[in-house]
């Protein structure tokens, strides 16, 4: 367990990097969140027509708004005041003046008549007020963002609104989809050394919740500022076509709400990018507190363990409810200082709108259409500047995104090499260092053959497993070169060099479905013969025909249904499936009974007649039968040699490390 289990919750509150050990510098300035928003401006290019027709609903949605004020005043002055169209009178807007006209002379029920045909029919084409869906958001910044995937909005809700609806949902998810995607596929192709030290539960954290506020990134600095800017010209249009003369104080204090919200909430940013980043990463510290207990369920069980478990994993969570709640203050705070400033220019407007009204300067129509053209430019200005307050969560969650996006991977090339190994692999003077310091490896010079059984041997700690991972490149050399056939490893695509070597790891990685997929997904071109031939091979035939179903039994979770020698097994199966000319198993035998392991090694001995096996063994019975033996200790290549080969020198260290291990020198 680690030390970051035994936290108090008081010591977790200045643990600003939480359990996070790759993704260690969080901090953002503005330069740097105006910079990922350009960047996530760029994926909109992948759903261009998705955002285009987003775009033309949107422009669409702005005709209500020219007709609205208008057709109010109409009903207030002309239908129920009775008053007749004077031309004396503050003007209409010049695009409206031909309805002006059509109505010229009629009585007030005739001109209501006409009045509610145009209400009717805007109400079926556009609706009254906007449409939106969305999944229940939660409170916490991970469902939010989860719920925002399948979200969708119309600024209608008629005809026009419904078809609307779709599009959004459909950009949503094409745009989140993606860039989880490709997050997932960035994150698969960690380099190991990355992999040993991040975490499960925060790939899963960053995959599922940090990935699906790209949308809102692009749409607030997109769609957001263009109509706010749009509405804000088209009222602005009205305003000056008929009340500049009359009130121009007005047009002036409502566009004085742009630059004022933009001086109150651009400082307060970089506050809310931090407690936003707070709150993900103490979710996400949750998330891997629980992952971790229950990937390693069994062990907290067999060691009494459980209380304690669920107690780090209740620390981590209240942590992380009381991280947004400093959100969710802070939320509150910004819609104050918004509604402040909506409130004093709501004022301003009113005293002075009412005021003219009663000098007789404007009718009551008029005060209907300037209260809401005043309140469209004014909340525009507002509204524009909590968009930057407003997107710093979203700035936040893709940071974290952008973070694994731009690390060093595992990249393969576009076009793969076809590899036909015909000799095999050497080593000249290799050596590597871990990022931590310690020295895994030095001056390795090794050749191994196709057609070669050999066993890398030695205590713990000696560099077996090092040197084994050299070759299908999850490890690069710090010094000198892994060759393949003569070819520096380095020069050579990935997926390439991997689809010549299979690596069966210790552990038993085993996915939760059936037997048979387990096996294909080393090779899904494998034909029923292939796959039985390996189970024979891998002595895993005679257990997996007890099975209820066969090949199609699904395993459980690891692979948990089966007993340990029986995963094993699987697992060297599967790597016989892949059939590639390189194929290297991590302690094949630990597992099994005397009598499979005889079966195991002799089938490896036969695959090695076309392959280089390469097995990294302690147990004698399984060593003593390779070709080769490479004895490693403190990551040096010691000895060379056979069994009764390096057993014959009295000081040998293969011979010395034998007989710690309990060997009968004469036997073994």
């Amino acid at each position: 367990m680690s030390d970051a289990a035994l936290d108090t919750p008081s010591e977790s509150r200045s643990r600003e990097r939480f359990d996070d050990r790759v993704d260690i510098n969080p901090k953002i300035t503005n330069r740097e969140a105006f910079r990922i928003v350009g960047r996530s401006l760029g994926y909109l290019a992948r759903v261009k027509g998705l955002f285009a027709a987003k775009v033309a609903f949107s422009l669409i949605a702005l005709i209500p708004g020219l007709i609205a004020p208008w057709t109010g005043k109409i009903l207030i002055d002309q239908v129920i005041l009775k008053k007749p169209f004077n031309d004396a009178e503050v003007p209409f807007p010049p695009y409206f003046q031909p309805v002006v006209d059509f109505l010229r002379g009629m009585a007030p029920m005739e001109i209501m008549l006409y009045l509610t045909a145009l209400f009717a029919g805007l109400l079926v084409v556009y609706g009254r007020g906007g449409l939106g869906i969305s999944l229940e958001p939660g409170r916490d910044s991970a469902t939010i963002s989860e719920g925002k995937i399948s979200a969708g909005g119309s600024g209608m809700s008629g005809l026009l609104g419904a078809i609307e609806l779709l599009v959004d949902i459909r950009l949503n998810q094409r745009l989140a989809n993606g860039f989880r995607t490709l997050l997932f596929r960035r994150l698969s192709r960690l380099p190991m050394k990355t992999i040993d030290d991040h975490r499960i539960g925060d790939s899963v954290y960053r995959v599922m919740y940090d990935a699906p506020d790209l949308p809102s990134v692009c749409f607030s600095f997109t769609l957001a500022p263009l109509f706010t800017v749009i509405g804000t010209l088209i009222a602005l249009y009205q305003m000056g076509a008929t009340y500049s003369t009359v009130a121009p104080e007005l047009i002036w204090v409502s566009l004085a709400m742009f630059p004022i919200a933009l001086l109150v909430t651009i400082p307060l940013s970089a506050f809310v990018r931090r407690i936003q980043q707070a709150s993900r990463a103490a979710g996400t510290a949750t998330t891997n507190a629980i992952e971790e207990s229950m990937s390693n369920l069994h062990a907290v069980q067999s060691l009494g363990g459980m209380d304690r478990e669920a107690q780090r994993v209740e620390s981590r969570s209240r942590e992380s409810f009381r991280r947004f709640r400093h959100v969710v203050l802070t939320g509150i705070g910004v819609g104050f200082i918004g509604g402040a400033l909506g409130g004093a220019l709501s004022i301003f407007v009113m005293v002075t709108v009412a005021t003219s009204v009663i000098g007789g300067i404007m009718t009551p129509g008029d005060y209907y259409a300037l209260i809401g053209l005043a309140g469209t430019i004014g909340g525009a200005g507002v509204g524009l500047g909590m968009v930057w307050i407003g997107v710093q969560s979203e700035v936040a969650a893709v940071r974290r995104v952008f973070f694994f996006l731009d690390m060093e991977v595992e990249t393969p090339a576009t076009a793969h090499e076809r590899l036909a190994v015909r000799e095999g692999v050497s080593f000249e003077n290799v050596g590597l260092t871990y990022p931590n310091g310690h020295r895994a490896l030095a001056n390795v010079n090794l050749s191994l053959n196709l057609g070669e059984l050999v066993a890398f041997v030695g205590p713990t700690g000696a560099g077996k497993t090092s040197l084994a991972y050299l070759i299908p490149g999850f490890y690069r050399p710090t010094e000198g070169r892994v060759r393949l056939d003569g070819r520096d490893i380095a020069e050579i695509d990935l997926d390439s060099l991997r689809s010549q070597v299979s690596y069966v790891f210790q552990e038993h990685l085993l996915l939760n479905e059936s037997i048979r997929g387990n096996l294909k997904l080393a090779n899904p071109a494998a034909t029923e013969a292939d796959i039985r031939r390996a189970c024979d091979a891998a002595s895993a035939t005679e257990f997996i025909e007890r099975l209820p179903d066969g090949l199609d039994t699904r395993l459980g979770q690891s692979g948990d249904t089966l007993s340990v020698g029986q995963k094993q097994r699987l697992c060297i199966a599967r790597g016989l499936v892949r059939d590639t000319r390189i194929l290297i198993l991590d302690e094949p035998t630990a597992a099994l009974d005397p009598q499979t392991e005889n079966a195991l090694v002799n089938a490896l001995r036969q695959a090695a007649e076309g392959q280089l096996v390469i097995v990294i063994a302690h147990r004698l019975s399984t060593i003593r039968q390779a070709d080769r033996i490479v004895f490693l200790e403190e990551g040096a290549i010691r000895e060379v040699g056979t069994h009764d080969g390096m057993m014959a020198i009295p000081d040998s260290a293969y011979r010395r490390f034998v007989e710690l291990q309990g060997g009968d020198v004469g036997t073994v």
